[in-house]
């Protein structure tokens, strides 16, 4: 069972680094690009706007399992998260999301063009480095001269509730 400090962490990076990759699988493997996640922590979902005109939306019709990752550089946080994909067209929650920036893109959320991807995660594995470049520092040379792996972080892997 998940623990909900674990899973506020997880939510409280997304959204606090606005940007992530999202993978999904295409005809020659796999297939990365920036995405601006949306959350929905009381149903558990991330929501993000998109292009009808773009490939994710076929990608994830032929394979609806996909990847998002995010990382917090001043954090020194490193997530994966791994979901279900589903693009609708729902002029009605593209416009709940909606940012300002979104306006760049498309006419609005009527535009034709725009989807919505919802993710449904099932698992984040977060990596937590230390507080410091000193620390890191610290925990290599000490690897070198004891032997001993260093001490740059905990991999928690934790179950993110579907809603």
């Amino acid at each position: 069972m998940a623990d909900s400090g674990d899973i506020k962490r997880v939510w409280d990076i997304v959204e606090k680094v606005g940007v992530g990759m999202l993978t999904t699988r295409c005809a020659g493997g796999l297939r990365s690009r920036p995405v601006e996640p949306r959350l929905d922590r009381e149903e558990g979902l991330i929501r993000v706007v998109t292009d009808v005109r773009g490939l994710k939306d076929d990608e994830i019709e032929r394979d609806c399992d996909v990847g998002l990752a995010v990382i917090s550089a001043s954090d020194k946080a490193y997530l994966s998260i791994t979901a279900r994909a589903e693009v609708i067209r729902d002029p009605a929650m593209a416009k709940k999301i909606w940012h300002k920036t979104d306006d760049l893109w498309w006419s609005g959320p009527d535009d034709p063009n725009v989807r919505v991807i919802v993710l449904t995660p099932s698992i984040a594995e977060l990596w937590d480095g230390p507080s410091s470049s000193a620390v890191a520092a610290y925990e290599i040379v000490k690897a070198k001269i004891t032997g001993e792996k260093p001490n740059l972080g905990e991999n928690r892997k934790k179950t993110v509730p579907l809603g």
